[in-house]
């Protein structure tokens, strides 16, 4: 038995191969489409979901799991460790993290000489991804459990996201942004540029017309963030996998990479952003 088991939930977009090495267990989210629901990556794939959305977009919606899934993973994890740090999605983005927290304190009750703690990413997709994947590869290094907390906390500082939208037109789907103005925007054929808040939101910092300046756009960003040190990347896109591989070879050829793989991001955040948005997210 280990120290330290890690869980997530599916909104981090680990890749399979990574969630099985490190035997990080993951949360699905709630997938809902014409009544029915599905568990994301458990019951449906990327693909499939992806092709519901743009079969029927106003009868595709999300929701967080509930208690019992996070319980059921608690459980899961316990039997190989005795310590478990669970890493949600930012708070400020949904329930998630409070869930999850309901779910620990009945994972007192029933497990009591189980640790659980549950740590806000403050980020999401790949970004909150690269702080469970950290946390669990220290803790396979045999660390302890506050070793593995520790590293986690640093990691959650350290790690951002670019993401490129195809369109403005869905971003109203958050209840962030008016739909009225995400339709207007469209029309311009606005592409908005989102990235991580210091505060655990999601924000704008930036607007291109053409796709082309997007990706020249948010490679230059990453260049001010990182300069010529090694980086870490992890390029994602919803449901455009052509143009994630693009990105990743410029990413392979203009920066110096200790670690480079890609991901397809789960529906929930792609009936958000959009089919065809392309990001990375990367910390040194």
């Amino acid at each position: 038995m280990q120290n330290v088991a890690i869980v997530t939930d599916s909104i981090s977009n680990l890749p399979q191969e990574m969630i099985e090495k490190y035997r990080i267990t993951v949360v699905p989210i709630n997938i809902c489409f014409q009544g029915e629901i599905y568990r994301d990556v458990l019951d449906i794939s990327s693909t499939e979901a992806y092709e519901m959305v743009l079969k029927d977009p106003d009868n595709f919606s999300t929701s967080p799991a509930s208690p019992g899934h996070y319980l059921e993973a608690f459980r899961e994890a316990s039997r190989y460790a005795k310590n478990i740090l669970c890493i949600t999605l930012s708070s400020k983005l949904s329930t998630g993290y409070n869930i999850a927290c309901l779910a620990a304190k009945q994972a007192k009750d029933e497990m009591g000489d189980i640790s659980t703690e549950v740590m806000d990413s403050e980020n999401v997709t790949a970004a909150q991804g690269f702080i469970a994947l950290v946390a669990a590869q220290t803790a396979a290094e045999g660390k302890t459990f506050e070793e593995v907390l520790r590293i986690a906390d640093d990691m959650r500082g350290r790690v951002t996201f670019l993401a490129l939208l195809d369109t403005v037109r869905y971003v109203y789907r958050t209840g962030r942004v008016p739909k009225i103005a995400a339709q207007v925007a469209s029309r311009l054929s606005i592409k908005p540029i989102l990235s991580s808040s210091p505060d655990g939101r999601i924000r704008f910092v930036g607007a291109v017309r053409k796709k082309e300046s997007g990706i020249d756009r948010i490679l230059r960003m990453m260049r001010d963030k990182v300069g010529q040190g090694q980086v870490h990347v992890a390029v994602m896109h919803a449901y455009a996998p052509e143009e994630a591989e693009k990105l990743r070879e410029r990413v392979a050829q203009e920066f110096n990479c200790a670690e480079l793989w890609t991901t397809e991001m789960t529906p929930v955040m792609g009936y958000a952003c959009g089919t065809g948005t392309v990001g990375i997210a990367f910390y040194q």
